[in-house]
């Protein structure tokens, strides 16, 4: 993508650039441009602290966006499908759109069947967040109310973006609320190393990941936590394990059990690579679990990076994430946030090449 940027500054080693890029029911909406010194950028905007593009080098130095999205603002309010947005107050389902805590029911938004997905109708890949240049990238900042979209407590949440020279993105997530209630953000960028729109089915895959959830047919978990087995993501071409008589009936919309390490250190959570161009995507968190989604679901209005209106395939997410429908689950890791604590949490891709 190609905007004309007309303001520009030097923070640290990036170059950040940024232009008003139109209005959402009165709110200005900008959109960023953060250049590393080796002429790598990713694009944000504080429509979503949504993820726009990354522009980075295949093996032979030519620079292409590896993230799916649209050229105008018109595309992300159109939009249904999360295209690099953050996601909040929680990131996938919640079982019977309703929680209980202590004592208390919360009813949700019914987005997904029964279920509430990604926040609910009103979630933060929609809103408008304020913004904030840093040394190294930029931070966004909202305020969610009590009650809003159903959750307790008056949240506020900061997802800050920053850029390396090493072509790192690293997203820090920090959140308070001043009631008991539950958090859980991620984001839903969608990769395509390739560029090209024959989409992902011939990128490899590797799942840092022994276990995963089962989960039903409305890919709620029942609880239980499995070894991977046939769902192994070990990094074989998407294609052997998604395509069957020369049809895709198998995507991937599951949640994997990251393997535990260091607990000072960031896990590795999986790699992604495309061996035509060369790309690499690494990506490490201090989350629990990875959601591999294929986007077998995909679909647009707008056209998107290939011309055309997106459709299955054409990405994949790599949502880093606590469990889905944790709340309801008192097995899973808490996913309750008190008044007092900061909610903290960091997911890392980091580009790079096959040598």
């Amino acid at each position: 993508m190609s905007y004309k940027y007309n303001e520009t500054m030097i923070t640290g080693q990036n170059r950040i650039s940024q232009q008003e890029w139109g209005e959402y029911f009165g709110a200005k909406i900008h959109i960023f441009r953060i250049e590393n010194s080796t002429g790598a950028y990713i694009e944000l905007t504080n429509y979503g602290a949504t993820l726009v593009s990354a522009m980075v080098p295949d093996k032979a130095g030519n620079f292409e966006n590896v993230i799916l999205g649209y050229s105008s603002l018109a595309g992300y309010i159109a939009d249904k499908c999360y295209l690099g947005a953050t996601i909040g107050r929680f990131a996938n389902r919640i079982g019977g759109a309703a929680f209980t805590l202590d004592g208390a029911v919360y009813h949700l938004d019914a987005n997904d069947g029964n279920n509430s997905n990604h926040g609910g109708n009103t979630g933060f890949n929609s809103r408008v967040f304020d913004y904030a240049i840093t040394e190294s990238g930029i931070s966004f900042s909202l305020q969610s109310d009590n009650g809003d979209g159903g959750f307790p407590g008056n949240l506020e949440l900061t997802v800050t973006y920053a850029w390396t020279d090493d072509n790192e993105l690293k997203i820090t997530y920090g959140a308070t609320s001043d009631q008991k209630t539950v958090a859980n953000f991620t984001n839903h960028a969608y990769f395509n190393l390739s560029a090209k729109e024959e989409g992902i089915i011939d990128h490899s895959l590797k799942v840092y990941a022994d276990n995963v959830l089962e989960a039903n047919a409305a890919y709620l978990p029942t609880s239980m936590i499995r070894p991977t087995g046939e769902m192994a993501l070990d990094g074989e071409l998407l294609r052997k394990k998604m395509i069957t008589d020369g049809d895709i009936v198998n995507g991937y919309n599951n949640c994997f059990v990251l393997q535990n390490e260091d607990a000072n250190e960031l896990k590795k959570a999986a790699l992604l690579i495309d061996s035509i161009s060369g790309r690499k995507v690494e990506v490490f968190t201090s989350y629990p679990s990875i959601v591999v989604y294929t986007g077998d679901y995909l679909e647009s209005k707008t056209n998107g990076n290939y011309s055309r209106p997106y459709r299955p395939f054409d990405g994949l997410c790599l949502e880093c994430q606590y469990y889905p429908d944790s709340p309801n689950q008192p097995g899973f890791p808490c996913t309750v946030l008190r008044p007092g604590d900061e909610y903290h949490e960091v997911i890392v891709y980091k580009f790079g090449v096959v040598v």
